[in-house]
């Protein structure tokens, strides 16, 4: 049952998130962190040594909801759950980020072309007294790409804001031969699983 005010707080700036949300009904506000170049960050998103990427993923959406509860209160804004998330793609134990070049671009799809990698979305919630956090793991089998079509879609805006060089919903989906998991979670937010965490903080989109 819905409770008067069903409002969150969506710590990202991701357009696929805020899509994703709409399309389940969920009423957001968006909270930014500090990210621009010449001022200090609110989360850091470098891999730390050594790191694997599954707790990478998970400490990283974990510290920018934490970071978010704390802009929150520091600016005195009005007491909602607070929605947190990131997204990592991975192959033979490597994390591949946003690419920050052509050549980075190309040598990711290189990477996963004609093999099986796995996309990581964890996702938190801060609420009062409630810190709740899930990582949903799909798997994705890329055709065999050739080098005129990764040139061709590297030369798109796409694969330049998006972990692993490229976007589901968009011109990647000709790439896809098979996907063993969660659609919405390979995006950047797992709806099933953000929809349960939601409900625990007292938010129901039905």
């Amino acid at each position: 049952m819905k409770t008067p005010d069903q409002k969150i707080y969506l710590a990202s700036k991701s357009p696929r998130r805020r899509e994703l949300l709409r399309q389940v009904g969920i009423d957001f506000e968006l909270l930014s962190l500090r990210s621009d170049l010449g001022r200090s960050l609110d989360v850091s998103e470098d891999v730390l040594p050594g790191e694997e990427p599954l707790p990478y993923v998970e400490r990283v959406a974990l510290a920018k909801g934490a970071a978010a509860w704390n802009v929150l209160h520091q600016r005195r804004m009005q007491i909602r759950p607070v929605l947190s998330a990131d997204t990592t793609v991975t192959i033979d134990g490597e994390i591949l980020g946003k690419p920050a070049d052509v050549r980075e671009a190309v040598a990711m799809l290189e990477q996963l072309s004609g093999r099986t990698h796995q996309v990581l979305t964890s996702i938190a919630v801060h609420a009062h007294n409630l810190v709740e956090q899930v990582t949903q793991v799909s798997h994705v089998r890329f055709a065999k790409l050739s080098p005129h079509a990764i040139r061709a879609y590297c030369a798109t805006a796409e694969p330049y804001d998006k972990a692993g060089a490229y976007g589901i919903q968009g011109l990647a989906a000709l790439f896809i031969e098979h996907i063993e998991g969660s659609h919405s979670g390979i995006m950047g937010l797992p709806v099933f699983e953000t929809v349960q965490l939601l409900r625990k903080a007292g938010i129901n989109p039905l």
